[in-house]
């Protein structure tokens, strides 16, 4: 279940945010004017959603620099959608 909050809260009510996002371990979604603003979360959530995609980046410039080889953006996004549809492994 989402926590919402209006972003108000954040300077109103920051330490039952910070209760919820550190304690609880729950993101809480800020609104402005009833439309979704930004995503409050411990730096531990960010680091976990984040680390693997830090990983995959540094993998890719290690090999980019052992390899000439380069893909154009079609060939690269082309690869990325038959891997997401599962029509090929690559």
């Amino acid at each position: 279940m989402y926590n919402i909050r209006p972003v108000s809260d954040l300077r109103n009510k920051y330490t039952e945010i910070e209760d919820t996002v550190l304690k609880e371990g729950e993101p809480v979604i800020l609104t402005k004017n009833g439309y979704g603003s930004m995503v409050v979360m411990s730096l531990e959530q960010y680091a976990e959603m984040t680390d693997e995609i830090e990983l995959k980046l540094d993998e890719a410039d290690i090999a980019a620099g052992i390899s000439d080889e380069r893909y154009t953006a079609e060939e690269v996004f082309s690869r990325v959608r038959e891997r997401l549809h599962g029509k090929k492994a690559i």
